[in-house]
């Protein structure tokens, strides 16, 4: 008997005196890249009300910071120039001397990718969906393993805040790279390449995901979106859950430093324009103040053409296209010539590579201020109509309008509101207005381009950078 109480009596004095190791949230790992030339955040926790010492291979100094009641640090590392070198950082709990290294690490440029399907794809492709050239970039991925690493969080629902995700920093091989977002994948080469600087991609994409689904509980209600539990749980689609992903997968990953946000989102809420154009605005409003960076860039892509089935599509494309001219240090990437026409029918166009390196030119030339390289392509700005003849004039023109191809992707209507398909495009380059007419339309009094569901333009400017779909109408219910 004395001896069970002596037992339970060292048991509860070890508890007592047990102290906790260090612990680091899963996106605070080896292998991971740095933001370049900032202070970026590292957390985690330790003993309660203890001091931790943080020191790094590329510094001499040593960072100390105190946790708190719960166990929980905070801390800033500066990070300088860039490197390839890999890097590594030690974490010590100076009360009971444990530590945590971490190895691997680079300095570089850092993206967050995020979105629904087209964002998530992976290299490999979705069952039935197929990526161009995806096997060769999966078997040659380890080509740029010395310059790019891949943190992938995998699809997840909760009701409240989380604070860690499961999943893990990776070096590219073929092994690792079938994982990766393909456009994510496509804009981290293009950007490390042209940069000269290793790039980290923090990829949190979900498909099928409303943008409702990324925002938080305060905001959906102020747009009058219910976050009761029930009423939540009740949605027939998993992926149309609203607020749930914003839970699981963006909020452990938002403390992260990042140098900007690629978005690739908006096929779920077709038909739904009139509040996307408010509530796209307010997310992004919302990611920004949670990352708390600033102004970070926010990158879009228009949504993929694909027969839908109501033909809302392009209202929703006016609306991105709108957002993207309105939010501050923010752009919209068109895809309205990347779908081949056998794809009608699939959601997740396979050419992924020239939605990923338009990105990478848009943030290259808006961000990093390389710009030799065209961020966006032709403006609609004006149409003068002369008998059976529209001139549509355009701006944004670094390079003028490429008039080695055939122009498709232009409707023309009269005053009945009947478009036709034009059968007569020519450019009139002295003044770079596109000529639209139609052997079916006396008097045009409107003209659209790319303006449906699912269209191909091959209107291109600098840098086979395709105009932006438009209409000169403003017919809500022609479609």
């Amino acid at each position: 008997m004395k001896f069970t109480k002596l037992l339970t009596a060292l048991f509860l004095g070890l508890s007592i005196t047990a102290k906790t190791e260090v612990k680091l949230p899963n996106i605070i790992g080896s292998n991971m890249v740095l933001q370049q030339n900032t202070d970026v955040r590292v957390w985690g926790s330790a003993s309660k009300n203890a001091k931790v010492e943080i020191t790094v291979s590329w510094r001499s100094d040593t960072i100390s910071v105190q946790t708190d009641k719960h166990g929980k640090f905070l801390a800033q590392i500066p990070t300088g120039s860039y490197t390839f070198e890999p890097q590594t950082i030690t974490f010590t709990d100076v009360s009971d001397k444990k530590e945590i290294t971490l190895t691997g690490i680079l300095i570089g440029e850092v993206w967050l990718a995020s979105g629904q399907s087209n964002m998530q794809m992976p290299l490999k492709g979705f069952p039935g969906c197929n990526i161009k050239d995806g096997v060769e970039e999966i078997m040659f991925s380890d080509n740029e393993s010395n310059r790019i690493r891949f943190f992938t969080v995998p699809s997840k629902h909760s009701y409240n805040l989380e604070e860690d995700v499961n999943a893990v920093w990776t070096i590219p091989s073929a092994n690792t790279a079938t994982e990766y977002s393909a456009v994510a994948w496509h804009y981290a080469k293009a950007l490390s390449h042209a940069l000269g600087c290793p790039v980290g991609i923090v990829s949190a994409a979900y498909g099928g995901t409303l943008v409702e689904s990324w925002m938080n509980k305060e905001l959906l209600e102020k747009h009058g979106v219910s976050t009761k539990k029930e009423d939540i749980e009740n949605v027939k689609w998993e992926y149309e859950k609203v607020l749930l992903p914003y839970n699981a997968m963006f909020w452990p990953i938002h403390n992260f430093t990042y140098k900007g946000i690629i978005w690739y989102q908006g096929c779920s809420n077709v038909g739904k324009h009139k509040t996307y154009y408010q509530r796209l605005k307010d997310m992004i409003q919302l990611w920004r103040n949670d990352i708390a960076l600033g102004d970070i860039p926010f990158y879009m892509v228009e949504i993929a053409p694909y027969n839908y089935g109501s033909g809302d599509a392009p209202f929703l494309r006016e609306v991105q296209f709108k957002v993207a001219n309105e939010v501050k240090n923010s752009g919209l990437v068109t895809t309205s010539d990347l779908a081949l026409p056998q794809e009608l029918y699939n959601i997740h166009p396979c050419n992924k590579k020239p939605v990923g390196q338009r990105l990478a030119a848009m943030a290259l030339n808006k961000t990093y201020g390389k710009e030799m390289f065209v961020a966006s392509g032709p403006v609609y700005k004006e149409i003068i109509i002369e008998g059976k003849e529209a001139f549509v004039g355009f701006e944004n023109l670094q390079m003028g309008i490429c008039s080695n191809y055939m122009i498709e992707g232009f409707e023309v209507a009269g005053e009945d509101k009947v478009f036709y398909p034009a059968d007569n495009v020519w450019l009139r380059w002295q003044t770079n207005h596109v000529v639209v007419s139609s052997q079916k339309v006396e008097k045009p009094v409107a003209v659209r381009y790319c303006f449906k569901d699912f269209a191909h333009g091959t209107l291109y400017g600098g840098g086979m950078i395709p105009a932006y779909p438009f209409r000169t109408d403003n017919w809500d219910d022609v479609k």
